[in-house]
């Protein structure tokens, strides 16, 4: 579904602020892979993201979705087949624009049509009846400008966006990481059960250990731009964060330095 290979990117090459992001990366998704991905600050994992998604060209390497070559096409053209959500709940909706906007422009995604007033009653139906699943009460309020929403009405709008017309992946950027600990639990319980019914090809960046176990079937672990873990299988279901957290010390000979996650993984317990 998914093939990086040898994917690498320096930023301010040459200079006294050089800084390698990704060295030589490979990796390879299955059709409906859900993937989480933790590492430490400078570790790479957004400029991963921003490699996929076309945010820059990779310095070297080649980006291979379902047997279409994404490696230089820009990004407003990868987003025909990835979806995308950020940590920040500002970004990915229209604040100006109702919800029913929002909606068709993520619907129009990659479709030739008439624009916004093009859409069919058969079109506002599917959009209440997307929006009742989330249970937010959204379904009665297609007209409301979507500035009104809170964080977390926004992120799971968001989410329903980037998964209305089923993309080929979905790329998840810390997307619950600015919400409050009830809502982050219900945006990911959302998360869960749009990948699993669409059978969605998924990355997650997450800073919570605890989830990056719990969610998908795979979990990954990066430092200074290379994947330095990958587990599945019964190894990921007998991993306990301690156990992870020694097999990221052995690998890169350092104690995992982020605190942010550390301090999630202690709230936890």
């Amino acid at each position: 579904m998914l093939t990086l290979n040898n994917i690498s990117k320096t930023f301010n090459k040459g200079t006294v602020n050089e800084k390698v992001a990704l060295q030589s990366l490979s990796l390879h998704l299955n059709p409906g892979d859900f993937v989480t991905i933790i590492g430490g600050n400078g570790a790479g994992k957004s400029t991963l993201f921003n490699s996929i998604g076309g945010t820059f060209l990779a310095d070297t390497g080649s980006i291979i979705l379902d047997n279409t070559d994404l490696t230089f096409l820009p990004e407003h053209k990868r987003a025909a087949y990835i979806g995308r959500m950020f940590q920040d709940p500002l970004k990915g909706t229209a604040p100006n624009m109702t919800i029913e906007e929002n909606l068709a422009l993520a619907y129009l995604r990659g479709v030739k049509r008439n624009g916004i007033l093009g859409l069919t009653n058969a079109d506002r139906i599917y959009f209440k009846e997307r929006l009742a699943a989330l249970d937010l009460g959204l379904e009665t309020r297609l007209k409301s400008k979507v500035g009104l929403l809170s964080g977390g009405q926004r992120q799971a709008l968001t989410l329903l966006m980037a998964t209305l017309v089923t993309p080929k992946l979905l790329l998840l950027d810390e997307h619950t990481a600015a919400l409050d600990p009830a809502t982050a639990e219900k945006v990911l319980a959302l998360t869960k059960k749009i990948v699993a019914d669409s059978n969605i090809t998924c990355m997650m960046i997450t800073h919570n250990i605890h989830s990056a176990l719990q969610l998908g079937n795979r979990t990954i672990m990066m430092d200074n731009g290379q994947i330095i873990l990958d587990i599945s299988g019964d190894e990921r279901k007998k991993m306990t964060v301690e156990m992870l957290l020694e097999k990221f010390r052995q690998k890169s000979q350092k104690a995992f330095d982020n605190d942010r996650i550390l301090l999630s993984t202690a709230a936890d317990k």
